[in-house]
């Protein structure tokens, strides 16, 4: 066990530290947006100015991702239910408007199609092999996919530091602490001696409730963000995360 140090503020006794993946690891907001903006206007195609309503719900405001919006930390499943809840006001049936909206979703990430995950946030690889060689247990916890997490972990070769990929596939959704509970059963470490760092609110809610060590948020560049006052502490970059 050792002891972290960001800003000031101390975490004593640490064995693991549990990253989100989107907005944390991985530089993804761009993604993220083309995304929405696309499953927006292959809805609208079908039904005719539904799209603007979309990308409001999605946080999705020109070029701009809301940090805090549907998009940016709901899972696929979240926002194909946000979603095809939009399409159901129209009158269709919700079986309908589910399959629009998955349809929708599909085809989206088939003209979308990357062969690489989103870029790795410079310095990221350096702390996670600086942490790891100080024999702390380090996990992914993402509301994107299992493989997605798995995809990422692999092409930035970071198996030999990260010891849990978990994503959210057709279970708990953040910010439901039992995906942290069982994230720190899969690493055979207590929720109390494990830290959780997310730019999200709900990765610090999910935290908080599991019974977490702590919760660091992270804004890359802007620490004063709003959104993460409730975390223990904020900051602007992962190497502010330091072993005492």
């Amino acid at each position: 066990m050792v002891d972290i140090n960001c800003r000031g503020v101390i975490f004593k006794d640490i064995q693991a530290i549990i990253f989100d993946k989107d907005g944390t690891l991985e530089d993804s907001q761009e993604d993220l947006r083309n995304l929405g903006q696309k499953c927006s206007r292959l809805i609208d195609a079908k039904i005719p100015g539904i799209g603007e309503p979309l990308l409001m719900a999605f946080g999705i405001d020109g070029n701009n991702i809301n940090p805090t919006g549907l998009m940016a930390v709901g899972s696929r499943r979240e926002n194909e239910i946000a979603a095809a809840a939009y399409v159901a006001e129209t009158g269709r049936g919700w079986l309908e408007s589910l399959n629009i909206v998955q349809e929708a979703f599909a085809e989206a990430d088939q003209i979308l199609l990357q062969s690489n995950p989103g870029s790795l946030f410079e310095g990221s690889l350096e702390v996670l092999k600086y942490l790891s060689q100080a024999s702390i247990k380090l996990g992914i916890l993402s509301a994107d996919s299992t493989i997605a997490v798995q995809d990422f972990v692999k092409y930035y070769q970071l198996n030999d530091y990260i010891q849990l990929e978990m994503g959210v596939d057709n279970g708990w959704s953040k910010p439901q602490p039992e995906l942290f509970l069982q994230a720190c059963q899969k690493l055979g470490v207590k929720p109390v001696r494990t830290l959780m760092v997310g730019d999200s609110p709900v990765d610090i809610e999910m935290g908080r409730k599991a019974g977490a060590a702590g919760c660091i948020g992270i804004c890359w560049g802007k620490p004063e963000a709003k959104h993460l006052q409730s975390a223990d502490v904020a900051i602007a970059q992962l190497e502010e995360i330091k072993i005492i």
